[in-house]
């Protein structure tokens, strides 16, 4: 029951750093990390996450504490898939304390939570739910073969107006793919490119 009302998360990792993706590069930001995830990526960077057993289930109370000892104005909430669990307990005391709230998320399952940004990263495996995609602050795309070149284009007519488009190579194969990717962004300006940038500062 305290997992399903949001007491409880299935914590992976919980660290302070800086953004290294997206729109909000360079900023600031307490991460969360929740376990638990059945899309199945294959180029998944964090596969430790999909089994939410391995976690501990942690008190978003204490989650909340540490937030506050770091002094960080705003939390990113990501996994696995952090909308497998109900994050309106944890949405509201963030925003009680005054820290903003940013989600990653596929968009596969039923959004909850009070949002000041949500990133949709959209998977082929489980697509996203209609809601996320009219409430999407940003689409971020992996790039991973030239298919998803034609899948991000589809993505694209999906989302809301004021959503902001970018592609990012998937880490293994960036060397080959940052040149094609250039490329097509050259060609087609509505994209931007998003680079991990944490890996290249040796940061989490």
């Amino acid at each position: 029951m305290l997992l399903d009302n949001g007491t409880l998360l299935p914590l992976m990792e919980e660290f302070y750093t800086i953004q290294g993706e997206g729109f909000n590069t360079g900023k600031a930001a307490y991460f969360i990390r929740i376990g638990g995830c059945d899309i199945g990526c294959h180029w998944c960077d964090v596969k430790e996450s999909w089994d939410a057993n391995l976690h501990p289930l942690t008190s978003i109370n204490q989650i909340i504490n540490n937030i506050l000892y770091h002094k960080a104005t705003s939390v990113v909430v990501t996994g696995g898939e952090p909308l497998i669990y109900n994050l309106e307990l944890l949405c509201k005391q963030l925003k009680e304390n005054l820290i903003k709230t940013f989600i990653e998320t596929s968009g596969a399952y039923q959004l909850s939570g009070d949002w000041d940004w949500i990133c949709l990263s959209p998977k082929k495996n489980m697509i996203p739910l209609p809601e996320i995609y009219l409430k999407a602050n940003e689409l971020k795309v992996i790039i991973f073969n030239l298919h998803d070149f034609i899948w991000a284009e589809e993505q694209s007519k999906k989302v809301n107006s004021n959503c902001y488009f970018y592609l990012q190579p998937e880490w293994s194969k960036q060397k080959e793919l940052i040149p094609l990717i250039i490329d097509y962004v050259k060609k087609n300006p509505k994209w931007m490119i998003s680079l991990q940038t944490h890996k290249y500062m040796n940061i989490p």
